[in-house]
């Protein structure tokens, strides 16, 4: 029985072994993003979906200036999908004040997030991406604890800038590692705010996918997502946390609810018992010792402080 469930998880996530196995050349940030949405929703309509995306890179490509270089194009595209305008009839995406952490999944899909126009931390930056990559520009995705970021490689400055999709602007390295909490450890071991190579972006597209199997309790899907993100960036730091957590999950659902009392585990299943706790130890404690830190109720205020602050601002 076990097998067969085996067979039908590694079934359901084929689409998205598909793009992991992709080289960097061929990876498409559009369709794992489109990939993962469906998972997390079956009824997800992809085509409908790049409709949309066709009709906002028209937009962007409408504010490009004649034979502008990348730096231009990107202003455009932050304009066109930032600046109140014709080319968005005036509703500019902004981040969702009423949603502020995502904890809605539903809020962190595509589809919803061209529909309302409200977004986070994941559906904002993940669009600029999408549209930047459609565009030609060198952009990557990169990543602060409980945070996605995109870079872009502006040839202006000769250095990687960062675009804080959130807000529609820029920010530094510097601003990050304070606002997020980056330790100096996870700076010295390179673990955020480095521009992922597109198959290492992969694994922070498919986190929502994890925290949705996380959700459900469903320790073997949510390893087999994690497996696919850490194969692909060892240093992945989130991955490594939800593969903890999935180990729990099967502790949790083959021992604990049936057996309260360890003693009373049969025999035959102490060795897979005491696997599942190392590896759930283990893996919290590579994750801790390459600098990562769970984050704080103190961050968490002060991080839904700044998104309050900031559409105080925009006038949300």
């Amino acid at each position: 029985m076990a097998a067969a469930a085996s067979a039908w998880a590694s079934a359901d996530l084929a689409p998205l072994r598909a793009q992991f196995s992709l080289p960097d050349p061929h990876v498409s940030y559009e369709d794992a993003k489109l990939v993962v949405d469906r998972l997390l929703d079956p009824s997800t309509d992809q085509a409908a979906v790049r409709r949309e995306l066709d009709r906002w890179e028209q937009a962007v490509r409408t504010n490009v200036p004649a034979d502008a270089g990348p730096r231009a194009q990107l202003d455009a595209l932050i304009k066109t999908l930032y600046e109140p305008g014709p080319w968005n009839q005036g509703r500019p995406f902004t981040y969702d004040l009423d949603d502020p952490l995502g904890s809605d999944l539903a809020n962190k899909r595509l589809a919803t997030y061209l529909a309302t126009r409200k977004g986070n931390c994941v559906s904002m930056p993940l669009l600029v991406l999408i549209l930047g990559q459609r565009l030609g520009l060198p952009v990557a995705l990169a990543t602060a604890p409980h945070h996605l970021m995109v870079k872009f490689a502006d040839d202006t400055q000769q250095a990687w800038v960062n675009i804080e999709a959130t807000a529609g602007g820029f920010k530094y390295d510097s601003s990050y590692e304070r606002d997020t909490g980056i330790t100096p450890l996870a700076i010295r071991n390179d673990l955020y705010l480095r521009p992922l190579r597109p198959r290492e972006g992969l694994g922070p597209i498919a986190g929502t996918l994890m925290e949705h199997y996380g959700a459900l309790k469903d320790g073997s899907m949510l390893l087999e997502v994690a497996d696919m993100a850490l194969a692909a960036n060892p240093k992945d730091v989130v991955a490594m946390v939800w593969k903890a957590n999935a180990y729990y999950l099967q502790l949790q659902e083959r021992y604990v609810e049936r057996y309260p009392d360890p003693a009373d585990i049969p025999p035959a299943q102490i060795a897979d018992y005491e696997r599942l706790r190392r590896e759930n130890l283990a893996w919290f404690d590579k994750a801790e010792q390459l600098g990562w830190v769970p984050r704080t109720p103190e961050q968490e205020a002060a991080y839904l402080q700044s998104i309050q602050q900031q559409g105080k601002y925009r006038g949300q």
